[in-house]
């Protein structure tokens, strides 16, 4: 169950600041925070955490969903495969895309036989980069990342980029980057198990 924006906001931001440590991170953040409607977006229009805040939501899900999945996967060693902090980047960030792209517009709808505006999230992408791809970029602007941390980020939609139908890179990452399976894991579990409410 989604908690106040606010207390989200401070759930990620301590997040980020225990475990990020990376050059550039600090800048990261103040963009985040400062530059980008992050903390207020919806994780998308219509399909799971539509509503205010609901990014942020999404992205504390897929990092809880993602440690446990590589804790089960690799024990409590966990740490010579993967760093708590590259733990923390891939899932806290992987969807950083989606910042200053929704907007609430209003449609009309037909309730009790009456037509009414109602509101919904209108999406308008002013730097059409992709989407996991798009989510490394901007990353990249502010701090390095390392090529597993880029792996996990870019294809963490898995079969549902439209990359993955024209070739073999999806499946020639996952093999060589079981990190970004497990991520991609972790994203559909946070997205299917824990936002989508069926209407």
């Amino acid at each position: 169950m989604e908690k106040s924006v606010e207390a989200n906001k401070q759930e990620f931001i301590n997040l980020f600041t225990t475990l990020i440590k990376r050059e550039g991170a600090d800048k990261l953040l103040d963009y985040l925070t400062n530059s980008s409607d992050f903390f207020l977006a919806p994780a998308s229009g219509r399909r799971h955490s539509n509503f205010e805040g609901g990014l942020c939501f999404h992205s504390l899900n897929v990092y809880k969903r993602f440690k446990n999945n590589i804790i089960n996967e690799y024990g409590e060693n966990y740490q010579e495969k993967i760093s708590d902090e590259s733990i923390a980047i891939i899932a806290l960030l992987h969807d950083v895309c989606k910042v200053n792209t929704y907007t609430v517009d209003y449609r009309n709808k037909k309730e009790n036989g009456a037509w009414v505006q109602v509101p919904y999230y209108a999406y308008e992408n002013n730097l059409p980069y992709g989407h996991g791809e798009k989510s490394v970029y901007i990353v990249s602007g502010f701090m390095r990342l390392t090529r597993e941390e880029a792996m996990c980020i870019n294809w963490h939609m898995g079969g549902f980029d439209a990359r993955a139908m024209n070739g073999s890179d999806l499946s020639d990452a996952f093999t060589r980057f079981p990190t970004a399976l497990l991520f991609h894991i972790s994203d559909l579990e946070a997205t299917y198990l824990d936002e989508i409410i069926i209407k």
